[in-house]
């Protein structure tokens, strides 16, 4: 019988980037991917003929309790790090329809903001320079255990409690996603998008606090190469302790940059480019302008979340590739320009 894999957030930007990834490298696998309606179902039909479609959001705990039962291996990438309620009805759809003989396991998004804890307690560390760093192979203890005021750390420990020897779960922890996406509908990532909406938009260099905040950043390419690593584990019933449960959890990085560098970067390459009429000038942004400008978003761009993704190498071979996000920020800015023009 073909493996069956299945899939939250088809439609969204890791997960459709995934699932285009997977589905090309291993069409034999059997592929149930939940979407909200028939009308967002219609690209994901188009761009993956071979796929079901099972109609549904995430408070239908029953749809998801029945589909994880099912499926050998479940990709949560659908608001996973932030959704209680979806990690739940996962969570028990594994566990009810899987035994020690047969394993489920559980590939789950979470997201590197929940190594921004100790910033986020104090609006006076904002863009505050830090020396810490987390690491997912010498100190995954330090992660499976950071404080229970973390962000998305209530959904992480609904994940990790789930752990046994009939759920085999993983915690893919990305930081700054970059890069075209190759799904069928948001191709689009977040945080540094919005700031080069706003070096565009408002026409200066934003700088958020004291502008030495770091965080850590990976091409959505090759954190979709991780999922897939993971899956072929999971498929070939690889087991290893390694691999899950407390010790999987998985930072997934490829670089770091400093936020108030990047955002001049993208300043220098706007004049560069002819994308704005004058040189820019920096603008200092304390957390309610930040907000007032680009929303919480912005605001991220005064927090440090760095760590050092060992594992996922060591235990799968993981070997990104991408190109970094400093030689994506032209790609960046003309997306993005793009965008401004046909709004």
């Amino acid at each position: 019988m073909a493996p069956k894999i299945f899939i939250t957030g088809a439609t969204g930007y890791i997960g459709g980037d995934t699932l285009y990834a997977l589905y090309n490298k291993h069409p034999e696998y059997e592929y149930r991917a939940f979407v909200r309606t028939e009308e967002k179902a219609k690209p994901v039909k188009e761009t993956f003929p071979k796929i079901i479609i099972v109609l549904g959001d995430l408070d239908d705990s029953k749809i998801l309790e029945e589909e994880a039962a099912k499926a050998d291996v479940v990709i949560h990438t659908a608001d996973a790090s932030d959704h209680e309620g979806a990690a739940k009805a996962i969570a028990k759809g594994i566990a009810s329809g899987h035994s020690k003989e047969n394993p489920g396991f559980w590939l789950h998004t979470g997201g590197a903001g929940i190594l921004c804890w100790e910033t986020m307690r104090d609006d006076k560390k904002l863009g505050e320079w830090s020396e810490r760093e987390y690491n997912d192979w010498t100190a995954v203890g330090d992660l499976t255990g950071l404080p229970k005021d973390a962000f998305h750390k209530n959904v992480d420990d609904v994940v990790l409690s789930s752990g046994s020897s009939s759920v085999k779960s993983a915690i893919l922890c990305p930081p700054t996603i970059y890069g075209r996406g190759r799904g069928p509908s948001h191709t689009r990532s977040r945080q540094a998008y919005e700031l080069a909406h706003l070096v565009l938009s408002g026409q200066y260099i934003p700088i958020v606090g004291q502008g030495k905040a770091r965080w850590n950043n990976v091409h959505v390419s090759d954190l979709a190469q991780v999922f897939i690593l993971l899956t072929e584990a999971a498929i070939g019933k690889n087991t290893d302790s390694q691999l899950w449960n407390e010790n999987g959890y998985y930072l997934v990085e490829n670089g770091e940059h400093l936020w108030a560098d990047l955002a001049r970067l993208m300043g220098e390459k706007a004049t560069e480019l002819g994308l704005v009429k004058n040189p820019l000038q920096e603008s200092s942004l304390d957390k309610q302008k930040a907000i007032d400008q680009a929303g919480f978003e912005a605001v991220s761009w005064g927090f440090n979340s760095r760590g050092k993704a060992e594992r996922a190498k060591k235990v799968v071979g993981w070997e990104p590739k991408g190109r970094s996000i400093e030689d994506n920020v032209e790609e960046i800015l003309k997306d993005e320009k793009s965008r401004l023009d046909q709004s």
